[in-house]
């Protein structure tokens, strides 16, 4: 079995932000809080104490518990809910759009990453008390992302209209839907669990929220995991004052470009607009635009003057959704959080938003890179051993894998880099006699130099070629592997969804990737299922 371990740097899957990032580059110390390690969070136990409202401790226990009045609720989550009432309790968050029936493997790999930092800091810091929070994003509006998922290569979509904040959304047309997916998971226990688990979400739910709920609650109930929809009157009252600054005041533009700014040669994940805000009705989501000192809301007749929308803010405070930049400030001004917990995109966002928090005067979590994980079955990791396969191997890209084995198989190098060398030195000889020569003689040696050298790469490549074709057996059952474990090139967690490994697995394969996942350790995980 291969031992090698790959750390994110090194994957080649994370970009050149995240790398440095993780490297902790001093060109990036001023866009983050603190670097997550576990002795950081004292201090940041201190600072959101400090800097956190009590009162909204109880409303935020109200609206949880008015959300799970109604599902069966583990003893560990309810003991977690009341527990949030204490000024010595805090949240680890992590977010996730509603993907249908979880969607890409990692909406399990970014929760249980989250499940498994509150158990490490309650181990560090024992007289405080850590609860995993599942943030539902409910009031997004991009259905086509998340109507869809991957199963054993086919994808399964849900095909509906949809406008205004997904969650919301009926789940009418979902039986037709399960027909066909229940048709290709087959029969067995774990066959009738997962249908059982989609069934009890989607066909007994009416709305995107309460499905995605209950499917979250099955998988991770047990272990503690809070889910909250924020798209709530009750929390959106206490957000009230932020989303006021941001209507009268702008303040997340001006300070979102100052750090887009310094991210300048990365790629920028997201560009604010001059207001962040959404007006949201059940099927409406559209962005609020600032015009000759009206509040107009995009693609619609609605508009307000300044005083109007004030009024509509302070008695309907629910018609207000943030978008990207101001959703992580509603969360951390609702929630006693610490930490949030997200992949390479997310982090690149929240990167720019660290000055704008100081400026309204909230505390910035930290921010944790979530776990990565590569499943592979005992089969496919003995096809790797018998293949001589490392995992730093099989996370190359292909071509250059390829081509590397093919130098490993051949008896003899078929790299040139040393006749190459020696033709240099054979032309440095004719360089001196051209030195004291004609001009036009010095360009014909150079350019016969070239040449030459062409011609050597020419057949070197020509040689590669020839013996890619001898041991083409040996290297189609290595791009077969590695197909298997990075579809379309891709990492597995982008592309497929649970229910493949939990068909063969069942629900060890939760217990499993609680016991692997490490989340404060930057290194991708292999983890082999039966």
């Amino acid at each position: 079995m291969p031992t090698d371990c790959i750390n994110y740097q090194n994957s080649g899957y994370f970009s050149s932000l995240m790398n440095d990032y993780l490297d902790q580059k001093p060109n990036l110390q001023s866009l983050y809080n603190r670097f997550p390690n576990l002795e950081n969070f004292e201090a940041q136990i201190q600072e959101k104490q400090e800097n956190f409202n009590a009162k909204n401790r109880t409303v935020l226990v109200s609206v949880l518990q008015e959300q799970y009045s109604k599902i069966a609720t583990s003893d560990l989550t309810k003991q977690n809910i009341e527990a949030l009432a204490n000024s010595n309790t805090f949240t680890i968050t992590t977010g996730h759009q509603l993907n249908l029936f979880t969607g890409p493997l990692y909406f399990l790999y970014k929760i249980i990453s989250t499940i498994n930092l509150t158990k490490q800091l309650k181990t560090k810091y024992p007289s405080q008390n850590f609860v995993p929070i599942y943030w539902m994003a409910t009031e997004d509006h991009d259905f086509e992302e998340i109507n869809y998922f991957n199963f054993k290569g086919r994808k399964f979509r849900w095909s509906k209209g949809s406008k205004g904040p997904v969650g919301r959304l009926s789940t009418e047309g979902l039986a037709d839907f399960f027909e066909v997916y229940a048709s290709e998971l087959g029969s067995g226990k774990n066959a009738d669990d997962l249908k059982k688990m989609f069934q009890e979400a989607y066909l007994n739910h009416s709305n995107l929220a309460e499905a995605t709920r209950h499917l979250a609650n099955t998988l991770f109930g047990k272990y503690g995991l809070v889910i909250l929809d924020a798209d709530n009157q009750g929390l959106k009252q206490i957000f009230i004052p932020y989303i006021k600054e941001e209507l009268i005041h702008l303040t997340s533009y001006k300070h979102v470009l100052e750090a887009a700014e310094k991210l300048k040669n990365y790629t920028i994940q997201v560009n604010p607009r001059e207001i962040n805000l959404f007006y949201l009705e059940n099927d409406l989501r559209e962005r609020i635009i600032l015009e000759n000192e009206k509040y107009k809301v995009n693609n619609t007749q609605i508009e307000f003057t300044e005083s109007e929308i004030l009024l509509v803010l302070e008695n309907h405070p629910e018609k207000f959704s943030p978008n990207v930049i101001m959703r992580p400030l509603y969360q951390e001004v609702i929630l006693p959080n610490l930490c949030y917990i997200g992949g390479g995109g997310e982090i690149a966002y929240w990167l720019e938003l660290k000055s704008f928090f100081d400026a309204v005067k909230v505390t910035f979590p930290i921010l944790l890179l979530r776990n990565s994980v590569l499943l592979t079955t005992e089969k496919q990791v003995a096809k790797a051993d018998k293949l001589g396969l490392s995992w730093k191997d099989l996370f190359s890209k292909q071509n250059d894998l390829v081509n590397v084995k093919t130098a490993q198989l051949s008896e003899f190098p078929i790299d040139f880099s040393i006749q190459k060398e020696n033709l240099k030195k054979q032309f440095e000889n004719l360089y001196e006699i051209a030195r004291q020569t004609d001009k036009s003689f010095l360009g014909a040696v150079k350019a016969q130099e070239a040449k030459q050298i062409k011609g050597l790469g020419n057949l070197e490549k020509r040689l590669l070629k020839a013996q890619k074709r001898k041991y083409s057996e040996t290297l189609e059952r290595i791009i077969d592997l590695q197909n298997e474990l990075f579809p379309n090139l891709s990492l597995q967690e982008r592309q497929a969804n649970f229910s493949e490994f939990y068909l063969a697995d069942g629900e060890n394969l939760i217990e499993k990737l609680i016991q692997k996942l490490k989340p404060l350790e930057a290194n991708f995980e292999i983890l082999t299922l039966h």
